[in-house]
């Protein structure tokens, strides 16, 4: 009885403790489209190659209740991540990062989110 304890709550100290992104996507080509639909935002997004050696990397998140949706646009040079939260929805933190051609997008919910951005 006592192992069992200590095992259910060895676990349930795990995932409390350890946060992880509840939804990923990875895109390795121009336009390429996904989505990701954790939290209380749907967003989908998308790369194009623009000067340089950038790509810009376009998402549209929409509000699952309703509203206006919210666009963000970026450039990211090989190497590149930033992680933010979207106003009105500091419950969710949405992470993109970029590797060669491929840019990873993923996002986690129920998060104790800083007040400003977090960029690497």
């Amino acid at each position: 009885m006592i192992r069992k304890t200590l095992s259910a709550s060895l676990l349930a100290a795990l995932f409390l403790a350890t946060p992880a992104f509840a939804e990923e996507a990875t895109f390795g080509r121009p336009i390429q489209g996904g989505s990701l639909h954790e939290g209380h935002l749907d967003m989908v997004v998308y790369y194009v190659p623009v000067d340089g050696d950038l790509l810009q990397v376009t998402a549209t998140f929409a509000p699952k209740t309703g509203g206006d949706p919210l666009r963000v646009v970026m450039g990211l040079a090989d190497g590149d991540s930033v992680a933010f939260s979207m106003p009105g929805h500091r419950d969710s933190l949405y992470a993109f990062s970029r590797s060669g051609k491929e840019v990873t997008v993923s996002t986690e919910t129920d998060t104790h989110l800083r007040a400003d951005a977090i960029m690497r």
